[in-house]
């Protein structure tokens, strides 16, 4: 009898050599530390902040590359502008969808109700330096601070859209160039491979990240302003649990995948930014899992970095969600026709907020800012807990943004389906794939 060949079996890996056990455990272990000696976590706030610090210096080269390197290569200068035009209606639609389910699930659920909160009782320092950026905020101050003042301003401010636009004109360029052009994409997009590697060295001490941040908002903040407002927290997090689940698992249904194998795949991830609390620390290691889910480089390359500004889809629930709830708790009535108005004037205001913690918070202010029935001074309320409500933000942000990718390669006919199933079917191997050893 002929013996059938059997592939080798794969070496078991211990569980604390694992990623996301090492950044949920670290999740625990600062938590525990910040809530039992709170002076001590707020003091590792330093390992926070290194960790998303060495990841950001990383975020506008490894961009430039991605996309300079996709337009570069795609020849087609009507396909990158078709997939622009896209992406940017899925943002759209998508978005509408999230800040209509913040409203709905405010109404119905009403977190404010019984608060009964005079506005004046509140200290309007607590929320002046979000009010002074709210207003500075114009959308024309906006688009013109999409131009840096040279080519390498952008990389040294870190701006994502500032980045993106040098990267487009760069990648159109080149494509325009021949041979000298493929030439100098190859080039490129080695030294991206370079920038993926120390992304690599990086990411293996997320957990001391992790560790630091968690302790320091649960030393800084307390849970005791949590426990205070926990029907918002609590709100706000099934709200976007409804979004995920119904919203982008229709989405990621009629795009051929499920969302929990997608959210399964991306867990290292959405621990990281749990503990972080900014969805920008995984920027780049979400480019190179959904190059690996079959996605083209090139859609990667546009959506993935344009979402980061274009498509928060946590921070437009947080948004049409946390005005109803300053209108309840302050007994502000408002119409069905002033709910719309919060809606539409969402929809703007929301558009730019980068991915990094408060950028939501800044946002809403931005948005009271234009509503004269809801008093600003408000905003007072949700200063202590708005660290807890960032990481939902992030999180929802983020998962977002990974299928709205997807989304826009199937559309292109660019999503490899048999690549896509094996990937989601084997996350594990992905990963290995993905982080090669340095």
């Amino acid at each position: 009898m002929t013996a059938i060949a059997q592939d080798p079996p794969k070496p078991h890996r211990p569980w604390y050599r694992i990623l996301y056990a090492q950044v949920l455990v670290a999740i625990v272990i600062g938590a525990a530390l910040g809530w039992w000696f709170p002076h001590a976590g707020a003091a590792l706030k330093p390992l926070g902040d290194g960790f998303i610090a060495l990841i950001r210096m990383m975020i506008a080269p490894v961009i430039f590359c991605t996309v300079v390197h996709g337009i570069g290569s795609m020849g087609d200068l009507k396909k990158v502008g078709r997939v622009g035009v896209k992406t940017l209606v899925y943002f759209e639609v998508v978005s509408s969808f999230a800040l209509a389910i913040g409203l709905l699930v405010g109404e119905l659920l009403k977190p404010g109700r019984g608060f009964n909160i005079d506005p004046t009782t509140l200290d309007p320092n607590l929320v002046s330096t979000y009010v002074t950026r709210a207003h500075e905020d114009s959308i024309v101050g906006h688009l013109m601070a999409i131009i840096p003042n040279s080519f390498f301003d952008a990389f040294a401010k870190g701006d994502l859209l500032q980045v993106l636009l040098v990267a487009i004109l760069t990648g159109f360029a080149i494509s325009r160039m021949g041979a000298l052009g493929e030439r100098i994409a190859g080039v490129i997009d080695t030294a991206g491979q370079l920038f993926f590697r120390i992304i690599g060295m990086i990411v293996r001490v997320a957990p001391i990240g992790a560790f630091g941040a968690m302790a320091f908002t649960v030393g800084a903040y307390g849970l005791g302003s949590l426990w205070n407002l926990a029907a918002l927290v609590a709100t706000f997090y099934a709200a976007s649990i409804l979004f995920v689940l119904l919203v982008l698992g229709t989405i990621a249904r009629l795009t051929g995948f499920s969302i929990l194998r997608f959210i399964v795949y991306i867990k290292d991830e959405l621990l990281i930014v749990l503990g972080t609390s900014s969805s920008e620390t995984v920027l780049p290691n979400m480019i190179q899992k959904m190059e690996k889910l079959g996605a083209s480089r090139a859609v990667v390359g546009l959506v993935i970095p344009t979402g980061y500004s274009f498509n928060l889809d946590g921070t437009n629930i947080y948004m049409t969600l946390a005005t109803l709830f300053l209108a309840q708790a302050t007994n502000t009535p408002l119409s069905f026709g002033q709910e719309m108005s919060i809606l539409a004037i969402a929809m703007l205001t929301s558009k730019g907020a980068s991915g990094v913690t408060g950028a939501g918070f800044v946002t809403l202010a931005a948005t009271l800012a234009i509503i004269p029935d809801i008093p600003i001074e408000a905003l007072a309320i949700l200063v202590g807990i708005d660290k807890f409500m960032s990481e939902c933000r992030a999180l929802t942000n983020l998962v977002g943004n990974g299928v709205a990718t997807l989304v826009i390669s199937r559309l292109e006919g660019e999503l490899d389906q048999k690549e896509l199933h094996q990937a989601l079917a084997n996350p594990h191997r992905v990963k290995a794939l993905a982080r090669e050893p340095v």
